[in-house]
């Protein structure tokens, strides 16, 4: 079944807010859109039925031919992020329509959120996956190292999927069940309870289940 719209957002940061009984609840606060449809698909043309959105004004000067043209029949501007959501019937939208947070979702709805982790570089097998590592006195030789990895004998190979070390975080991560405590449509803030994955500015995109 095809997804539901959703939206793109910028992550601001977070901060703390009072519940009704007094409780400190802490809140990812989130610049989501306005967005702008640039875009329909069909299953007729393309095999499947979506609306493309841009987020994040951007001068035209700083956009390249193709895009500024294909931007153009929207009539809204250029975008610095684009992203496609399927929709069940892509005719109930129309080009260049603003997509704002309080069309989509109230107080207390649940959302999954995907975003782009942090980015650490290369790390090793302790802070990768969290490997406890060898002793610590100055007669042991072997501290922070990943350890045996292969066999003597058959199959004599490393398997796939071995835990070593290597690139980690920048990857999509996706919060699933993340519960909206607050809307502010007058600024197109959206409050949600708990941490978001990536860091103050990353873009991040909600779906409603």
């Amino acid at each position: 079944m095809p997804k539901t719209i959703g939206i793109l957002g910028k992550k601001i940061g977070m901060t703390r807010i009072y519940s009704d009984t007094g409780n400190v609840i802490g809140v990812t606060v989130v610049e989501t859109g306005p967005c702008y449809v640039l875009q329909k698909k069909t299953m007729s043309k393309e095999g499947y039925n979506a609306i493309q959105v841009g987020f994040g004004a951007k001068k035209e000067s700083r956009e390249n031919k193709p895009l500024i043209g294909h931007f153009k029949s929207a009539g809204q501007g250029c975008f610095y992020h684009v992203r496609e959501f399927r929709v069940d019937d892509p005719d109930q939208y129309e080009l260049g329509q603003k997509i704002a947070v309080a069309d989509l979702f109230k107080i207390g709805d649940i959302v999954d959120i995907t975003g782009t982790s942090k980015g650490k570089g290369f790390q090793g097998v302790m802070k990768r996956h969290g490997f406890h590592g060898g002793p610590g006195g100055h007669g042991s030789n072997f501290h922070r190292a990943p350890g045996s990895i292969g066999m003597c004998a058959y199959p004599s190979r490393v398997v796939k999927g071995k835990k070593l070390p290597g690139r980690m975080g920048g990857a999509a991560v996706t919060k699933k069940n993340v519960i909206i405590i607050d809307i502010r449509e007058d600024d197109n803030l959206l409050l949600v309870k708990g941490p978001l994955p990536g860091s103050k500015s990353g873009v991040v995109q909600i779906n409603t289940k």
